[in-house]
């Protein structure tokens, strides 16, 4: 019997996971459907995906490397973006990324694409040229370290106990 309750267990666990990414894929298809790049957040799928949180970057973060060209326009590189950085973008709109730990790329300026919130969009350019691939691997690297812990990003937009309240869940989640 206990063969059996584990049997279960673990294929709903299983069917879960895959079923995320089913799910996750389908939002991306319809957040490509957006014309512009500056709205993804503002979509239905987006706020879906964005109140998923920090837990859902790594899944995320397996669609950073599909090359699918969709309709939406980025005004900030002048084309249309593929579906993979629409996911680079969601992953930096849920948690802030260290570029110039990730993307190698130091901005001094601070110079970002004008009245644009999706920071990391101004980096997608560089990212290609580099490699998305590469990216991916040093942005799955820093999900895993301990700096991510406590990792508080250039532009914050949760408050002071929701971030102690993330924090306290990346440690939980790192003990496991």
């Amino acid at each position: 019997m206990k063969k059996l309750h584990l049997i279960i267990l673990i294929f709903t666990f299983n069917f879960g996971l895959s079923q995320n990414k089913v799910e996750i894929d389908s939002l991306l298809n319809e957040i490509a459907k957006t014309e512009n790049s500056k709205e993804i957040i503002n979509t239905n799928e987006g706020k879906k995906i964005f109140d998923y949180g920090w837990k859902l970057l790594p899944k995320l973060s397996e669609f950073f490397t599909d090359k699918t060209e969709t309709n939406m326009k980025s005004e900030c590189v002048g084309r249309n973006l593929t579906k993979g950085e629409i996911a680079i973008i969601l992953a930096d709109r849920i948690e802030g990324m260290p570029y110039a730990q990730i993307t190698g790329i130091q901005n001094c300026l601070g110079t970002f694409c004008e009245k644009n919130m999706n920071f990391i969009e101004y980096y997608i350019d560089f990212i290609k040229r580099d490699g998305v691939e590469k990216f991916q691997a040093k942005y799955n690297e820093w999900l895993k370290s301990d700096a991510n812990i406590e990792w508080k990003p250039i532009f914050e937009s949760k408050s002071a106990s929701e971030r102690k309240k993330i924090i306290k869940e990346k440690r939980r989640a790192k003990q496991k």
